[in-house]
């Protein structure tokens, strides 16, 4: 398995494609990964396009849920996009804050900040700035956001502990986060997990959903809540690149099943239990 700093690698190069790709291709795979299915559909992302604010220059077709839906968020807040991607979040997130809030979108892809900015200026939207850096280390102050929202990206992340401390660093005091990504329960077999094209694809980059709430927990978060969850079928003609017939039976008839969830999560305190600072 490829440590943390070649995965890292690994999904930034996958991502630089992907901002050059057609929406259709990425539609018709895992998030954006190679494999693409016969059959045309999204397999991870909800629809977007009646909600206010889309913009369909900045949909790559990626995420897995609509976090901007259930983010609460309201006019002059200061919002942050993780793996904001081409931008997509950001101008919904900017219709809700207004012209007296903020929008910073954060994504480590100088291929897609470059993208995102462009969208921006074409849309004249100068409350919303991108910045290039990593999620688990924010190149924004601390105590800066009244909102978080992340779609279908802290799963790409090997260190996803260090993103959740870093959102509370980030999060004022009573500020919340609504977060779309993947989870799983059971186990993966050994092929998915191993393939780079299904790592970056959001599959085999997911983890035990237990283990993943408990993330956010130990950070320091409050009044957890799960507030959509939907199963995710990954179609044979992706699978068989994989898996044999064999295989992909006995994966189908095992425990495991991949869900996209959307969590929230609220930040009561000035900082978090483990940190010795209150």
């Amino acid at each position: 398995m490829k440590n943390e700093a070649e995965i890292k690698e690994m999904v930034k190069q996958k991502y630089s494609e992907i901002a050059l790709q057609e929406k259709e291709t990425n539609q018709s795979s895992c998030c954006g990964a190679g494999s693409c299915s016969t059959e045309v559909y999204n397999i991870m992302s909800d629809d977007y396009t009646t909600i206010q604010g889309y913009n369909p220059d900045a949909d790559l077709g990626l995420g897995c849920g609509l976090p901007t839906q259930f983010a609460k968020i309201k006019k002059g807040d200061t919002v942050i996009d993780l793996g904001s991607g081409a931008g997509n979040d950001c101008f919904v997130a900017r219709v809700e804050t207004g012209e007296t809030g903020k929008v910073i979108g954060i994504d480590f892809t100088p291929t897609m900040v470059d993208k995102a900015r462009a969208n921006a200026e074409k849309l004249g939207m100068n409350n919303v700035e991108f910045r290039l850096g990593d999620i688990e280390n924010m190149p924004v102050t601390s105590g800066i956001a009244d909102v978080i929202v992340s779609n279908c990206v802290l799963n790409l992340v090997p260190n996803k502990k260090a993103v959740f401390q870093d959102i509370y660093r980030v999060l004022k005091t009573g500020g919340h986060f609504s977060i779309s990504d993947i989870v799983l329960t059971g186990e993966l077999p050994e092929k998915i997990k191993s393939a780079a094209e299904m790592y970056a694809g959001c599959v085999a980059s997911a983890i035990d959903k237990d283990e993943y709430l408990g993330y956010i927990k130990e950070a320091g978060f409050e009044n957890i809540a799960l507030q959509k969850e939907k199963a995710i079928i990954v179609p044979d003609d992706i699978l068989k690149d994989y898996l044999n017939e064999g295989e992909i039976a006995e994966y189908k008839n095992s425990p495991t099943v991949i869900y996209s969830i959307t969590v929230y999560a609220e930040k009561l305190s000035c900082c978090a239990p483990t940190s010795g600072c209150c």
